[in-house]
């Protein structure tokens, strides 16, 4: 990171906000960039090119503010918080920007004069290929908080090539190609060539006795990657606070072997270089091979040590002992993935710094916490003891002797429990020796935290049960939060200026305050222009549509809409069985009542997940039939958008009038999506499960319209037998459903095509209770349609879902996490 004590940082450099936000020198910024950073002239109004501008112009103002902060923190010498994660998904950065520091209306206005839009430009920016979900958007939530809540704190990952893919829907099914979004550059990156660090892999361990004559161990005959660091600002709100994430670019040590070019091996002379800067090529790569599971794991090391290495840095700098680097240094593991980060900690504390194992085991554990994300025991991470051992030979030493000591503890407190060792080991044994990495995390972080209440309840109850009794009190919740300032104020533009109108400003950095709305959802007027805000974003969504998919929608119809991470436990499957219900029901009574509605779905299913792909395709293969079907007559429109991500979740979301948060109770850690939904004005159709449970208790039972069985009963019917068929033969409509997909009323010409999904849901136990919850929802959906009816009542439940939303800020999340475990306090607080 940049050193604030060099000549770079020169007094000159302006100071103050309202310097930064002064535009008086914007158009002129931007033609100096056209020209002097892009090589070109000013001349043509070419989109591309003034993106590049303006977006090089908003950098320049960031890195001066960003100065300043990085000034704060060495003044301050305050304790900074390390936020790892494999993943970000930070969408588009210019409007961000923007929006934080309050610069959207005034370039809007300069942008004009120039015979441009704001808005234009901003379609040129794609989409950062940095993540792939909820976890990597939790993130990003929490980055913008730590920014505006000016906590000291950073972001590292990994700057990723491509994406996980781009996804096309060609037949109904999905395609994946290459999601090359750096293709056109990226004016956001700064690159730090002067601080490249070496990441070794691969090599021995080897003992020898120090000076001392005490034995030591040393990582020897490594192969070496450089890891370039590359920054890219994140502005807390109001623009005080600049922080950044810092995300390492693999290079090769060895560039170019020169002598095997001069024999004529072209290919063979780029070999090293090629192999190296695979690690930050693309996003999670296949691990069904070897080569795949050996790339995951390397990349995974490769985030650990060069942030570490960054870690020490920064801490040397104003530090000469390691004794108190934990009062120092908060490190938050996002998850299972960068856990490595404990055996790394540890092999730097041993072998490089030489303290004793007890002092730093003590630092270790003082400094790391972990986010756990899954209830799924088979989703938490194991790599194979091969693996690590010949891949990070002195690594698996150490989780050898951390496992070693822990297991002595809990025998000594739990004797002759040999069952309880087992499951508490970190290695597990059988025909392939693993290593647990999520037993490694909790034994070797003084925090773990849940996202969810009951998401938090399950991990003391069942997944880490064993471990909530060996460590009373390490186990807490942290329920997640989104940023008000990307969700409502970007995002929903209508919505924030009819919330500003009514309550003040306040609620953008204090969201709370949405409680003052209350009273308002009894106001016709309000409701009103509630109901005005929605349909201008239903109508922005209707023309995203149209040019995208070249399909109308009707925006007088009820959006009905679920946008997530294709996985059966998300129960998109459910959804369909229900569009087919009211399909059935409209052909069965063409002249009956039926709330119109416009079903819409979006998410990207795994390459490898042939169940997910093919949910997709029936969902496209039930559009194709219902869409062309003259007798439903507006009633019922289908539609699967695809390449699902941030920039098209902006518009989505705020137009959305039903919320589906639908997967099996007890499966979803929390959500974020049913955050952002219900905070901007959709509800929700759900099941108690992630963080609905807390959503249902905020903003009322009769504004949430529940279904299905609960956590309890999802586990009592397991144990008691669950029979799906005697749901299947017990209903008639569902039955005729399943019958029309087994039978191929939707695939005609492949009249077997999605006998895989059916035979899951009656012969293969349907694992996920579909069939078990398919009543229940069905019948909700019916109250869905009454309620949507009487538009006064449904906006009125709507203003409600709103006001009561402000618990579910990335603000509150991040404040309980630097007061309950970072142990920092906001900077000037």
């Amino acid at each position: 990171m940049l050193d604030i004590t060099s000549p770079v940082c020169s007094p000159e450099a302006p100071r103050t906000l309202d310097q930064i936000q002064s535009l008086g020198t914007l158009v002129e910024d931007i033609h100096r960039h056209i020209v002097s950073t892009l090589g070109n002239e000013v001349y043509g109004r070419n989109k591309f090119r003034y993106f590049h501008g303006l977006a090089y112009s908003i950098r320049d103002r960031l890195i001066r503010l960003w100065i300043n902060t990085q000034r704060e923190y060495y003044d301050s010498m305050a304790k900074r918080v390390y936020y790892l994660s494999m993943e970000f998904l930070p969408g588009r950065f210019l409007m961000n920007y923007l929006t934080n520091l309050c610069m959207e209306e005034g370039c809007r206005e300069e942008l004009e004069k120039l015979g441009l839009a704001l808005d234009d430009l901003e379609e040129v920016e794609w989409d950062a290929g940095l993540g792939n979900g909820g976890l990597g958007r939790l993130a990003s939530c929490y980055l913008d908080s730590i920014a505006s809540l000016k906590i000291p704190g950073y972001g590292y990952g990994i700057l990723y090539d491509y994406g996980i893919f781009y996804q096309r829907i060609v037949n109904g099914y999905q395609e994946e190609s290459c999601d090359n979004w750096r293709r056109q550059g990226s004016p956001w990156e700064i690159q730090r060539r002067e601080n490249l660090y070496e990441v070794n892999f691969y090599g021995r361990s080897e003992a020898y006795r120090d000076g001392e004559g005490n034995l030591r161990y040393r990582w020897v005959d490594t192969e070496n990657i450089m890891a370039m660091p590359c920054d890219i600002l994140i502005p807390g709100y109001r623009g005080n606070h600049v922080t950044n994430m810092r995300l390492w670019a693999a290079q090769s040590s060895r560039d170019f072997n020169l002598s095997v070019f001069n024999l004529g091996d072209y290919a063979g002379a780029m070999h090293d270089k090629i192999m190296s800067e695979n690690i930050s090529k693309v996003l999670y790569p296949s691990d069904k091979e070897e080569q795949g599971r050996e790339l995951r794991l390397k990349q995974q090391y490769f985030l650990v040590s060069a942030t570490f290495q960054d870690i020490m840095r920064r801490h040397k700098k104003q530090h000469s002992s390691m004794a108190g680097f934990a009062d120092h240094v908060a490190v938050q593991l996002n998850d299972t993935h960068p856990s490595i980060a404990i055996a790394e900690l540890m092999r730097i504390l041993l072998d490089v710094e030489r303290l004793p194992w007890e002092q730093a085991w003590e630092i270790c554990t003082g400094t790391f916490a972990y986010t756990n994300h899954t209830v799924l025991p088979e989703a938490l991470e194991t790599w194979p003891v091969e693996l690590i051992g010949r891949l990070l030979p002195r690594h698996l030493e150490i989780i050898y002797e951390i496992n070693h000591r822990f297991l002595k503890e809990v025998a000594a407190r739990y004797p002759a429990d040999a069952d309880r060792l087992r499951r508490m080991s970190h290695i597990q044994e059988g025909s392939e020796r693993r290593v647990r990495m999520a037993h490694l995390a909790v034994v070797g972080s003084h925090s773990v935290n849940g996202v969810a209440a009951l998401h938090t309840q399950i991990l003391k109850d069942s997944l880490f049960r064993d471990f909530h009794q060996f460590y009373p009190g390490k186990f807490k919740n942290v329920t997640n939060g989104v940023t008000p300032r990307r969700w409502i104020l970007q995002a929903n533009s209508a919505l924030s200026r009819l919330i500003t109108e009514a309550i003040g400003p306040g609620w953008v950095n204090h969201l709370e305050r949405l409680r003052d709305l209350v009273p308002m959802a009894e106001d016709p007027e309000f409701r009103r222009a509630f109901a005005r805000a929605k349909m201008d974003n239903k109508k922005r969504l209707a023309r995203y549509v149209l040019r995208k998919m070249s399909m109308g929608i009707d925006p007088h119809t009820l959006f009905d809409c679920q946008f997530k991470r294709l996985h059966e436990y998300k129960r998109q499957l459910l959804n369909i069985l229900h569009v087919i219900t009211r399909y059935n029901r409209i052909k069965d009574d063409p002249d009956g009542e039926m709330t119109p509605r416009t079903v819409l779905m979006g998410g990207k299913a795994a390459p490898g997940y042939f169940q997910a792909k093919l949910i997709i395709k029936l969902f496209n293969s039930v559009a194709e039939v219902v869409n062309h079907d003259p007798d439903v007559g507006g009633r019922l429109r289908l539609l699967f958008l695809p390449n699902y991500c941030i920039s098209q979740s902006e518009k989505v979301i705020p137009a959305a009038d039903l919320s589906q948060q639908i997967s099996t109770a007890g499966m979803e850690a929390s959500g974020t999506g049913n955050m952002k939904f219900a905070l901007n004005g959709a509800l929700t159709i759900g099941t108690l499960d992630g963080a609905n449970v807390e959503i249902r208790e905020e903003v009322g039972p009769e504004n949430f319209f529940l279904f299905g069985l609960t956590a309890g009963e999802v586990d009592q019917l397991r144990q008691t037998g669950y029979d799906p068929y005697g749901y299947y033969a017990g209903d008639p409509e569902l039955k005729r459903v399943v019958d029309q997909i087994a039978s191929g009323v939707f695939s005609p010409d492949e009249p077997s095509l999605f006998m895989p999904i059916v035979e899951n849901l009656l012969r293969n136990g349907d694992y996920f209770m579909v069939l078990a919850d398919y009543r229940s929802y069905v019948d909700t959906q019916a109250r869905v349609d009454e309620l949507f009816r009487n538009k006064e009542e449904w906006t009125r439940r709507t203003v409600l879902n709103t006001a009561n939303m402000g618990r579910f800020s990335s603000d509150r999340a991040v404040m309980e996490y630097a007061r309950d475990i970072w142990g920092v306090q906001p900077l000037g607080s």
